[in-house]
């Protein structure tokens, strides 16, 4: 009980500390954005205008107390509402949490899925063709920029073979296509991983056993590299869903999906406090969350593990 508490204290002020390094940062960042909204609505700003605003948004006051209100509203999930479209950041938020997490969760589903496969594939004949393919994957996944990929998907498959609606918003351009896109840059990095668990079972005495005993060298592996597999699945697994959010961000700007994450990005170029602070108060909690996570699962499938 005493090291469960432990654990929530540290994740509470490592999340806190975070979040409080990036409110400075965002009121550090150049432009003012009463200024940018006055600029967008076409509206002569002038002193006293500016200092309404400022007021009204809560910007007049010392950045102590700013940070304090914010924290206050943020945990009770009064997130207030955008400096730019006047609407609440919470029901933004939740409107646009659907997409983001079908893009993203389903994305990382498949690669998982696929990868694991693809890396049993691997180890289960060295050099060979899916030991090759997995390897491509894995380079191309780190190598190739994600808007590049997307734009050429569009490209191919909207305007040469016209099987998708390269500027439409149907279910495959707003969900599948964008799913396909963060499982194209992950699942290299899945099967690599995968096969690394495998391959170290292939080397064991207890794998030669059971190849002596009868069993077939495909049965033989699967039963016996499963668990490790899964085990170095899951080491490799936490940093790439830490890595989905920004994926995810590509894949909803290049496909034009409504997600949070191109939400964001408008809100950065007018510096909307108000979607930003929520905004990475919540990754940073994923990120937390995820890789702490990814260690007590390691820990029951591996007691051996610290």
């Amino acid at each position: 009980m005493a090291g469960a508490l432990g654990l929530v204290g540290r994740l509470a002020l490592s999340w806190l500390a975070v979040v409080a390094a990036a409110f400075l940062l965002l009121r550090t960042m150049p432009g003012d954005p009463i200024e940018m909204f006055l600029d967008q609505m076409s509206v002569q700003s002038g002193p006293e205008i500016v200092a309404a605003y400022r007021a009204a948004w809560g910007l007049d006051e010392p950045l102590t107390w700013q940070f304090l209100h914010w924290l206050e509203g943020f945990v009770t999930f009064d997130w207030g509402v955008s400096f730019e479209t006047g609407r609440p950041v919470a029901a933004d938020f939740a409107a646009r949490l659907p997409y983001s997490a079908a893009i993203g969760v389903g994305g990382m589903t498949l690669a998982v899925i696929v990868g694991f496969l693809l890396g049993y594939l691997a180890a289960l004949r060295t050099g060979g063709a899916f030991d090759a393919i997995s390897r491509g994957l894995a380079v191309a996944g780190q190598s190739l920029p994600a808007f590049a990929v997307g734009l050429v998907a569009l490209w191919v498959l909207g305007v040469e073979l016209r099987w998708i609606d390269a500027f439409g918003g149907g279910p495959v351009e707003r969900i599948v296509m964008p799913m396909l896109l963060v499982t194209f840059f992950s699942v290299g990095a899945m099967a690599r991983l995968t096969r690394a668990g495998f391959a170290e079972v292939k080397r064991s005495p207890y794998f030669r056993t059971a190849l002596a005993k009868g069993r077939s060298r495909p049965a033989a592996l699967w039963h016996h590299g499963r668990a490790a597999g899964a085990l170095t699945l899951i080491a490799g697994l936490a940093p790439e869903l830490a890595w989905i959010i920004g994926g995810t961000a590509v894949a909803e700007i290049v496909f034009g999906v409504p997600g949070i994450s191109e939400r964001v990005v408008q809100a950065v170029s007018h510096r909307d406090y108000a979607i930003l602070q929520p905004y990475i108060a919540l990754l940073a909690l994923w990120v937390a969350l995820v890789l702490h996570g990814a260690r007590g699962v390691r820990r029951a499938l591996d007691p051996r593990i610290p």
